[in-house]
């Protein structure tokens, strides 16, 4: 696969049809801009993921531009770039992109400018809003003439989505930076602005759906590459329904960690929108070529390790990296399901991994 090619006709895998890609070089001499999701992938609460900021800094220095993207929809760019800073990452605001900016070029494309907005969420929705000209309001009562939520974080009121709630049930514009049910916390899974927007549609009568900007919604990648200048850019992130799933609805190529949401039991089990380009541990595989699955009759092989469908089981066999064992039982299972869901049963060789 060539790093020209990194931009596909959306839906079209790269490498070797729907399976897992190798590269001989490293990725970051093969893509000129990681967009990197920040939650589950750079860090977990405040705190680094292991090997994450001495890998960035490496493929920094290598030439490669970095964008942190994220669904995250609670903090400006100023404070994620200070947060990133301080975990000795080569941020700066205009490298950060975040939901919030893009479901506020959403609305302001919408509406007419200086309308206002009701907004149930954190500063960061307000000041996007506001740096697309839209006056930020919290209270039906002050005639907005829409409503978007975004993450708030532990401390949203519970108000703000009784307020969001009724603006909706009466049938004002109804826009959303992002629906993941889930996010990532230091003490575990969480829920996320999607939970929130599902108060609102039952809280509002169950009958409407927001328009969503955040990954994997085409407006996302949109603003990520006005944002970034990116030409062949390479997503990297820890969820399959938001990152790999809008890196295929963009027609790009993906990086899938597993230091955050999701772990091997899914990544096999994947639709192939949730397919990545490659596999990884973490993000040191940015630094050096990653290996592909290959063909051995109707069994594939990666490194050491080797996989095979037998009478609907995956059948694992052999030693060494447990992620190279994965990436040869997802060729095995995607190989065995192109066009639905992985659907033979891994679970034996997913425990012997011990990822």
């Amino acid at each position: 696969m060539d790093a020209h090619h990194a931009h596909r006709t959306p839906g079209t895998p790269a490498g070797t049809g729907p399976l897992p890609a190798g590269s001989e070089v490293p990725l970051a001499e093969r893509y000129d801009t990681a967009l990197l999701d920040l939650d589950g992938v750079v860090y977990v609460g405040g705190a680094a993921v292991e090997h994450a900021v001495p890998s960035l800094l490496a493929a920094a220095r290598g030439g490669m531009n970095l964008a942190y993207v994220t669904n995250n929809a609670a903090r400006t760019p100023e404070v994620v770039a200070g947060h990133l800073a301080e975990l000795g990452l080569p941020a700066v605001t205009g490298g950060v992109v975040t939901s919030a900016q893009a479901v506020a070029r959403l609305v302001s494309e919408a509406v007419p400018a200086g309308s206002r907005v009701l907004y149930a969420g954190a500063e960061g929705l307000r000041s996007a809003l506001a740096e697309r000209g839209l006056v930020p309001v919290e209270s039906v009562d002050d005639e907005p003439v829409a409503v978007v939520q975004g993450y708030g974080g532990p401390q949203l009121p519970w108000g703000r989505l009784v307020e969001a709630s009724l603006a909706v049930g009466r049938g004002l514009p109804w826009f959303a930076s992002n629906t993941d049910l889930t996010i990532p916390t230091p003490r575990g899974i969480g829920p996320g602005n999607g939970a929130a927007v599902e108060v609102v549609r039952i809280g509002s009568g169950g009958t409407r759906e927001p328009v969503v900007a955040g990954k994997p919604q085409p407006p996302m990648h949109r603003e990520s590459v006005i944002r970034t200048g990116a030409r062949t850019p390479l997503v990297v992130g820890d969820r399959l329904d938001t990152d790999i799933e809008g890196a295929h609805n963009g027609g790009v190529d993906s990086l899938l960690v597993l230091t955050g949401v999701t772990d091997a039991a899914a990544l096999v089990a994947a639709a192939p929108r949730h397919r990545p380009t490659y596999v990884a541990a973490d993000l040191r595989a940015l630094l050096a070529p990653v290996p592909a699955p290959v063909a051995e009759g109707d069994a594939w092989r990666c490194g050491g390790m080797r996989a095979v469908v037998d009478g609907g089981v995956v059948a694992l066999a052999g030693s060494g990296d447990p992620v190279d064992g994965l990436r040869a039982v997802c060729a095995a299972v995607w190989a065995a399901s192109p066009d639905g869901p992985g659907s033979a049963d891994a679970r034996e060789a997913v425990a012997a991994l011990g990822l």
